[in-house]
């Protein structure tokens, strides 16, 4: 079983960046793929949105079309720690932003296993 602790959010420009993070503790964080999900204001949990993940060996990572070419995944096995490195926000992506552990990478949230408690991301225009 891993523990998960998201950090990093806040209140940021349009057009700004921020860089969250996602510590682990327990089970060793090379034991799994690792994504990061968002869920907008009013909506329910169950239309959490895909955002980006990636590999045990942090290999080519997957990212939603909305984010592509703004955001980048990353993770340090060494430090169990993933990164989100978010760049260019927009307003729309305004969010709590969760990290979550799989056994095998999806893009598809009820396959996580594991989530954290998320962090706050607002972009203001």
């Amino acid at each position: 079983q891993v523990h998960l602790v998201e950090s990093g959010g806040g209140l940021v420009q349009a057009g700004g960046s921020l860089r969250l993070s996602c510590a682990a503790s327990g089970r060793a964080l090379i034991s799994y793929s690792m994504g990061w999900f968002r869920q907008a204001p009013g909506k329910e949990r169950e239309e959490r949105e895909f955002v980006a993940a990636i590999n045990r060996a942090a290999g080519v990572p997957n990212y939603a079309d909305s984010v592509k070419g703004r955001f980048a995944i990353s993770r340090d096995n060494a430090e169990n720690t993933v990164y989100l490195q978010m760049n260019s926000l927009k307003p729309e992506d305004t969010a709590v932003y969760y990290c979550a552990a799989t056994d095998k990478l999806t893009t598809i949230a009820h396959a996580y296993d594991y989530w954290g408690q998320g962090t706050q991301v607002t972009v203001s225009s």
